[in-house]
C-alpha cells in the first residue's frame, strides 16, 4: 500500500512544481503539529532504529545525530525549521538568504525531470530577505530545533555589483551568525548573473577578507559551497584560501549547468557523477590536512552513495532532490541500511565504523530490499 508521501506526491506531481512547493511550505509553517503526525506515520515502525545515538557523527558545527542533513533551497525563508528538524535529519540548512528581499527570476523557473529523478531550477535566490528569516529563527525555541544544528546559506543580491558583494556577505554574517549554528557562503549558484566569478580565488579572497573582523567578533563555523563545474586550477586556490582563513569546511556541490537540458542548475541523479568527481578531488587534496571538513551534497540518494563518500574520507551529507522524490521515507531507508551495516560489520556506532573504514570493502555489501 502506498504511504502518505507517495499519495501526496501522486497528486502534487500533477501541479506546477513551484506552486506545490510554496503551498507545502506554507502548510508546514502554519500546521507543523498536523504535518508531523502525518509524515511521522511512515517511521513509527522504525522508531527504535531511528531515535538513538548510534548514528551520531561529530562535525565542526557540532554533532549531527544522523549523517544526512537537509540542504539549502527547500526552506528558503526558515519557515519550517521546527518541522524539518523533527524529522531524522542530522542538520537543517535554510536559505539561500540575501541581504535585501528579492523576487528571483521570472516563472516558470522550476522543472521536474522525473525519468532521471532530477530537477532543473533557475530560481535566482528568491527569498523574503535575511531580516525576515531572522525573525523566524529568533522565534524558535531551543526544543523546536530538536538538538540539530541549524545553518543558513547566504548569497549576494542580484543587483549588488560584484565589487560590492563582500559587503552583502559581511552584513549577512553580522546579522545571522549569533542565531545559527553555521553559515554557508554561496558563490556557486548558476542562477544569479556573474555570481560564479566570486568563486575564483580573487573573488573569494575579497569576501573572506571582508569577514575577518566580524568573524572575530562573533565566531561561527563558516563553510563555502562550491560548484561542480569549478576548474581544478581554481579548486586548488579555493582550498588554499579556505585553509588560510580557517574556514570550517567546503560544501560540495551546488547544481551543475547542462545546456542541453535548458538554462539553470541541474540537481539530483543527473548531477551525481560530476558532484562525486568534485568531492573525490577535494578529499584527495585534504588527505592529511587538519581543520577543513567536507559536507557532501549533490546526487546523494542511498547508503551506497554515503559509503563511497566515507571511503574517500568524507563523513556527512545533505539531500534535497532525493527528498522531493521520496519524502521522509528516504531517511527511514537510510536508517535501516545504516543499521544493517553496523550489524554486518559488528560495530556499535557509526563513529566506530568510520574509524575503521579503510579496512572495510570498497563497496557496500548487498543491502536488504525495502518496499
Amino acid at each position: 500500500m502506498a504511504g502518505p508521501y507517495q499519495l501526496f506526491k501522486k497528486a502534487a506531481f500533477k501541479i506546477d512544481p513551484e506552486t506545490v512547493h510554496n503551498l507545502t511550505i506554507e502548510g508546514l509553517h502554519y500546521f507543523p503539529g498536523l504535518a508531523k503526525q502525518v509524515f511521522h506515520f511512515v517511521g513509527k515502525q522504525h522508531s527504535e532504529i531511528l531515535f538513538n545515538n548510534r548514528f551520531a557523527l561529530e562535525t565542526k558545527m557540532g554533532p549531527w545525530p544522523f549523517p544526512i542533513g537537509l540542504a539549502a533551497g527547500l526552506d528558503k525563508d526558515a519557515k519550517c525549521v521546527d518541522f524539518f528538524t523533527s524529522l531524522p535529519f542530522g542538520a537543517v540548512e535554510v536559505g539561500t538568504l540575501t541581504w535585501r528581499p528579492q523576487p528571483g527570476n521570472p516563472r516558470p523557473r522550476l522543472f521536474r525531470l522525473e525519468a532521471e529523478e532530477s530537477l532543473l531550477n533557475r530560481m535566482g535566490f528568491n527569498n523574503a530577505g535575511a531580516e525576515a528569516a531572522l525573525r523566524q529563527l529568533q522565534n524558535l525555541k531551543i526544543a523546536q530545533k530538536h538538538g540539530k544544528p541549524v545553518g543558513a546559506n547566504i548569497g549576494k543580491n542580484k543587483d549588488t555589483p560584484l565589487d560590492k558583494a563582500p559587503f552583502d556577505y559581511q552584513n549577512l554574517y553580522r546579522l545571522l551568525a549569533p542565531h545559527v549554528d553555521y553559515l554557508t557562503i554561496n558563490v556557486s549558484s548558476p542562477n544569479t548573473p556573474n555570481l560564479r566569478q566570486l568563486e575564483s580565488s580573487e573573488g573569494l579572497k575579497h569576501i573572506l577578507d571582508a569577514l575577518v573582523d566580524v568573524r572575530r567578533q562573533c565566531p561561527c563555523p563558516l563553510y563555502i559551497k562550491l560548484s561542480p563545474d569549478l576548474p581544478p586550477s581554481e579548486l586548488e586556490g579555493v582550498i588554499g584560501l579556505a585553509m588560510e582563513h580557517r574556514i570550517a569546511g567546503l560544501v560540495a556541490t551546488n547544481t551543475t549547468i547542462m545546456r542541453e537540458r535548458g538554462e539553470g542548475g541541474i540537481s539530483g541523479k543527473l548531477l551525481a557523477n560530476k558532484s562525486f568527481e568534485m568531492r573525490r578531488q577535494i578529499l584527495e587534496r585534504l588527505k592529511g590536512v587538519q581543520g577543513l571538513e567536507l559536507i557532501a551534497v549533490g546526487g546523494i540518494s542511498s547508503v551506497s552513495d554515503l559509503w563511497h563518500l566515507w571511503k574517500q574520507g568524507g563523513r556527512v551529507a545533505q539531500v534535497y532532490t532525493a527528498f522531493i522524490y521520496h519524502g521522509p521515507k528516504l531517511l527511514y531507508d537510510f536508517a535501516i541500511h545504516l543499521d544493517f551495516l553496523l550489524q554486518a560489520f559488528h560495530f556499535k556506532t557509526l563513529e566506530d565504523l568510520l574509524r575503521n573504514i579503510e579496512q572495510l570493502p570498497p563497496e557496500t555489501p548487498a543491502l536488504p530490499t525495502l518496499s
